[in-house]
């Protein structure tokens, strides 16, 4: 990995943000066509596999809140995440008409976590899940978010969560192969690579750890990319590399601050073109189709699978 944009070591966000940079990509034009971006989730189609990321809080950055980032994935056609709110909040997102998979924390109180995967399913989710990586604060202990308590998750604790709802069940935060499999033990669909802008110091790369993921699950797991990702070229990367799906985050705030859900769609739709001229350049007719080969690694001038 290219590490010359790497001021602090310790920063996963910078770390993230050079291994996305250090990969490059071979072009491949004869027999080429104009690609097709739809990709299928959990039963619902979607104009492209870049997804907005599990954001919280929003009310300070839009008036319109989470709601309105949610009424911009809707107007893009792709897939909303959520992330912490209450009951009310989640029902004002999924009354804008978009498909959201919602995330619970791994609150203490695990009678609330029951309660918000029980509501989520009544009120129309897509999938419900969980995001990990929050059990912990920076000191090794119990985290506590926005005055609730957390706890970290046992495997049979999360194999109850999958069994508590009929929809699917995506985990947050994966980085590991252990953590992965033991998801696909519990009956999990879907993991989240990510390391939650930075929670630990030091983190693997998403991308970087997602061929050992995929090796060691195959395709009987849909696997995200999230953190860093800006682009429809870092979104090509981690198809390339074996992801269903991306989510961008920060990195569409500004357009939201500006202009609402219409900001949000400008972006990802300029997201979706440079994804597609990646995908019309590298001879990919779908999002299904990109080759798993077409990466080469900077650092060492070799193909990178």
């Amino acid at each position: 990995m290219d590490t010359g944009k790497v001021t602090d070591p310790r920063d996963s966000n910078q770390l993230t943000r050079a291994y996305l940079d250090s990969l490059l990509v071979e072009a491949r034009y004869l027999d080429s066509c104009v690609p097709e971006l739809e990709m299928e989730l959990f039963g619902a189609r979607f104009a492209s596999p870049v997804m907005i990321a599990a954001f919280s809080h929003l009310g300070g950055t839009h008036p319109g809140g989470m709601a309105e980032m949610a009424r911009g994935a809707r107007l893009a056609g792709v897939c909303n995440w959520a992330g912490m709110g209450d009951t009310a909040e989640l029902e004002g997102i999924l009354s804008t008409g978009a498909p959201t998979i919602k995330i619970v924390k791994p609150y203490a109180d695990r009678r609330l976590v029951f309660e918000r995967l029980r509501h989520a399913e009544q009120a129309g989710a897509l999938a419900v899940g969980m995001d990990i990586d929050h059990s912990f604060d920076h000191r090794g202990m119990p985290d506590h978010v926005v005055g609730m308590d957390m706890k970290p998750v046992s495997s049979d604790e999360l194999r109850e969560f999958v069994r508590a709802t009929r929809l699917p069940f995506v985990v947050k935060g994966v980085l590991s192969v252990q953590d992965a499999v033991r998801c696909a033990e519990a009956g999990v669909q879907g993991i989240l690579l990510s390391h939650h802008h930075g929670i630990m110091p030091w983190a693997v790369p998403p991308l970087m750890a997602l061929p050992r993921i995929r090796d060691a699950l195959g395709d009987s797991m849909a696997l995200f990319v999230d953190c860093s990702i800006d682009s429809g070229e870092d979104a090509f990367k981690c198809l390339a590399l074996g992801a269903k799906a991306v989510c961008v985050g920060r990195a569409c705030l500004p357009a939201f601050r500006e202009s609402g859900a219409e900001g949000v769609k400008r972006y990802i739709d300029g997201m979706n073109d440079q994804l597609r001229a990646m995908m019309a350049r590298t001879c990919s007719p779908d999002v299904r189709s990109i080759p798993r080969n077409v990466l080469w690694s900077a650092a060492t001038g070799l193909p990178v699978d």
